[in-house]
């Protein structure tokens, strides 16, 4: 399937399970520059639009409601992509629309949204540049998925828990944080070990071991 006939299917599955001003935006909103990306960047890189939201619809400090281009949802990891024209940024009287632009962004951004703006004018020259740059910052986060498969949901949270703990985890903690018992919590660390997440660390001259260190990739989990 090429990327025409793929964006097409996407695009109608948005739609049909959207109603009322969703649903108009999508139709307006994703126009020339969401295309683009999608057809020199995004499809040469990925090859598919799955957890990939157009006109993703998102509330404000005020509650008040706004658009994102386009945004990939990853489990907790959210990475909006906004595609920006040239002209409107330079006038004098889009000041205010401009100010609420940024303002939107750092929105995002403090509740952890990775926010990537490209311009236009860089997708229609440049689009390489931007392709290896989007590569760099994204598929570190899109392996985070199928590597995620291969361990029990117990297993994650450990990992998850020595990330947050400058990669040192207890077994004690892990029984406190994920409510589980000890022996429940020595079979997953273990298994980590095994899978070599995790590496065992001896404690003293009695060289039992209480604590596990992290020697995985954090940007996978």
């Amino acid at each position: 399937m090429g990327f025409a006939e793929a964006h097409e299917e996407w695009l109608k599955d948005h739609l049909k399970h959207r109603t009322g001003e969703r649903k108009d935006r999508l139709k307006r909103g994703h126009s020339y520059g969401e295309i683009l990306f999608l057809e020199r960047v995004w499809w040469p890189l990925v090859g598919n639009f799955k957890d990939l939201h157009p006109e993703y619809e998102v509330a404000d400090w005020r509650g008040m409601k706004f658009f994102v281009d386009l945004m990939l949802c990853l489990g907790d990891t959210r990475i909006a992509f906004e595609i920006k024209g040239y002209g409107p940024h330079v006038e004098q009287a889009d000041r205010t629309r401009y100010r609420r632009e940024l303002n939107r962004e750092l929105f995002l951004q403090a509740i952890g949204v990775k926010v990537i703006s490209i311009a236009v004018d860089e997708l229609e020259q440049n689009a390489d540049l931007v392709r290896s740059f989007v590569k760099m910052i994204v598929l570190p986060y899109l392996g985070r998925k199928e590597e995620m498969i291969k361990y029990h949901r117990i297993e994650q949270e450990i990992m998850k828990l020595a990330i947050a703990s400058n990669r040192i985890v207890r077994t004690f903690e892990v029984v406190n944080r994920l409510g589980i018992s000890r022996k429940t919590a020595i079979k997953y660390l273990t298994s980590l070990c095994i899978k070599e997440k995790l590496k065992a660390v001896e404690g003293g001259a009695s060289k039992r071991i209480h604590k596990y260190e992290f020697v995985g990739s954090p940007f996978l989990y």
